[in-house]
């Protein structure tokens, strides 16, 4: 770790957001599943979670045999669970059964997010089964992601790990100023990543430029 890095974080003293992170009180407990790969995210949002929410776990690996083992409990109910992943068959903003029945979101405990890129994400699914056992929340964000042109993503829906549970949380029943609190601390971040340039720009999305025109043709010169 560099010198001038915060010894929490482990960002650059210039991207550190400690002094704005508050606890968040909230109901339901949330399990993030990190891609080995992610830890040293400068732009990763799931360390953020976990400052904020108490109830908050983060889990750095590939695969778990079932959700006692990613949470290293025996006692756990995973019907009382939901795994945030998107689901073509499900309307957007609910939480379904596996079953594809709606489930009613005070009987969760707790929530699960798979925490990388988009690629990393689906690696995580895919090499967990179990995951696909649990009832799913689809999200709906009514606005692109807080990263902005800083982190490419392949569709609109998908946000960061922090905006997801935030969302997921409101969805669950808990009081929406914890997914306000959140965004405001995800906010502040990126914002401070941008001041001091410290993005790299192979994360920066190109932006949209129109195809030149031809030239007009000159009075009196018919076009081609």
């Amino acid at each position: 770790m560099s010198d001038d890095a915060c010894t929490t974080c482990r960002r650059p003293l210039p991207a550190c957001v400690c002094d704005r992170v508050e606890a968040l009180s909230t109901t339901r407990r949330v399990l993030i599943l990190q891609h080995p790969q992610e830890q040293d995210a400068l732009l990763g949002s799931a360390q953020l979670v976990v400052a904020s929410l108490p109830r908050a776990q983060l889990v750095i690996g590939l695969s778990w045999k079932n959700l006692a083992h990613a949470l290293g409990e025996e006692s756990v109910d995973p019907r009382r669970w939901a795994v945030v992943f998107p689901d073509r068959e499900a309307e957007a903003g609910t939480v379904t059964t596996r079953a594809g029945a709606t489930l009613d979101v005070t009987k969760l405990d707790g929530l699960i997010v798979l925490d990388g890129t988009w690629s990393k994400a689906k690696t995580l699914w895919w090499r967990n089964a179990w995951l696909n056992k649990l009832s799913r929340i689809t999200l709906a964000p009514k606005e692109p992601s807080i990263y902005g042109r800083l982190r490419a993503e392949p569709k609109r829906a998908y946000v960061s790990t922090l905006e997801s549970v935030g969302a997921a949380l409101t969805l669950a029943g808990e009081p929406p100023e914890v997914e306000a609190s959140l965004r405001r601390l995800f906010r502040t971040l990126v914002q401070r990543v941008r001041d001091a340039k410290l993005a790299p720009e192979a994360l920066r999305l190109p932006k949209r430029t129109r195809p030149p025109r031809s030239p007009r043709p000159a009075s009196g010169e018919p076009a081609t």
